[in-house]
C-alpha cells in the first residue's frame, strides 16, 4: 500500500485552495493500491489558509522540538504540522504502507527540499514535517518528480 499526498491526485486541499494534480504520477498508480491524505488538513488547517514554511533544519527540527511552522502572517502554526504529520503516520500504519509519494517542496511533504522560512520563494535541503517522521518510523518517501 502506498501512502499519497491528496493534492497529487486532484483534491483542492492545497494552502490556497487548489491541487498539484500529476497526470504522471496518476498513470502510475493506475494498477496499484494507495491511500491519500493531507497531513495539513489533518492537523486541523483550513482550505484554504495562509501558506507556511518551516524555521530551522526542516521537519526533523520541528519534531525535535528545535524548528517551527510559521504562516506567512507570523503565526506559529508547528502544533498542526505536528498533529497532522501524526495522524498521517498512524493512517500509514493503519495500511500497512511501505511507501509514500509526497508533494516536494511542501513544509509536510517535502522530501529533499523546503522552502527557508522567509518567504522569499528560496529553496534549502531538507523535508517536511510529514516526511520526516515517515521515515523515522521506516516507510520510505519519494516526491512525485522522482515518478
Amino acid at each position: 500500500m502506498i501512502l499519497v499526498s491528496a493534492c497529487l491526485l486532484g483534491i483542492n486541499c492545497k494552502y490556497n485552495g487548489d491541487n498539484n494534480s500529476n497526470e504522471k504520477l496518476k498513470a502510475y498508480l493506475k494498477e496499484k493500491e494507495y491511500i491519500i491524505a493531507c497531513p495539513e488538513q489533518l492537523g486541523g488547517l483550513t482550505t484554504p489558509r495562509d501558506p507556511s514554511e518551516i524555521v530551522g533544519k526542516g521537519g526533523e527540527s520541528v519534531l525535535m522540538g528545535e524548528g517551527k511552522v510559521l504562516s506567512n502572517r507570523d503565526r506559529d502554526v508547528t502544533s498542526c504540522f505536528v498533529k497532522g504529520a501524526e495522524e498521517t503516520l498512524k493512517i500509514a500504519n493503519l495500511y500497512k504502507c511501505k511507501e509514500a509519494v509526497l508533494k516536494e517542496g511542501s513544509p509536510s511533504c517535502g522530501s529533499s527540499f523546503v522552502y527557508d522560512g522567509t518567504f522569499s520563494g528560496v529553496k534549502i535541503e531538507g523535508q517536511g514535517v510529514t516526511a520526516s517522521i515517515l521515515r523515522k518510523n521506516g516507510i520510505s518517501v519519494i516526491s512525485e518528480k522522482d515518478i
